[in-house]
C-alpha cells in the first residue's frame, strides 16, 4: 500500500515504483496488454515513417498510447472485480462488459485514426 505520509520528491518515487509494478503485472497476467505492446512496438517505427508531419505522426502513435492506457483501467477493473469473488454477479460481469467494450472502441479509434491518415 502507498505511504499515505509521502510529501515531494518521495510521492513521486513511490509513484514511479508502483506503477513500473502495474506494467510487471499487467504484463505478466494480461495476454492482451502483451499483444497491444507488440503493436505499439511495430506501429511507432510505422507511424514515424508513414506520417507527412508531426501532427500524423503524433496522432498514429497517440491512438496506439489511448489503447494501452484503456487496456491499463480495464486490467485493473477486472483484477478489482476478480478480488471480490469468482461467482457469477450481474454487477461483476456488467463492469467486465464495459472494460472490454471501452477497450474495443480504443482500437476502433486507432484503426480510424490510421485508415484516414494512410489512406
Amino acid at each position: 500500500m502507498a505511504n499515505q505520509n509521502a510529501k515531494g520528491l518521495k510521492r513521486i518515487v513511490n509513484a514511479f515504483f508502483f506503477s513500473a509494478a502495474g506494467f510487471k503485472a499487467t504484463w505478466e497476467n494480461e495476454e492482451a496488454f502483451r499483444q497491444e505492446i507488440l503493436i505499439f512496438l511495430v506501429g511507432t517505427p510505422l507511424a514515424l515513417w508513414w506520417g507527412n508531419s508531426a501532427i500524423e505522426q503524433l496522432l498514429l502513435i497517440g491512438s496506439l498510447v489511448l489503447v494501452l492506457l484503456v487496456e491499463l483501467l480495464n486490467s485493473a477493473v477486472e483484477a478489482v472485480v476478480d478480488r471480490v469473488g469468482f461467482e457469477h454477479h450481474e454487477l461483476s460481469g456488467r463492469a467486465k462488459d464495459i472494460g472490454s467494450a471501452a477497450v474495443t472502441l480504443s482500437l476502433a479509434w486507432a484503426a480510424f485514426t490510421w485508415a484516414l491518415i494512410l489512406l
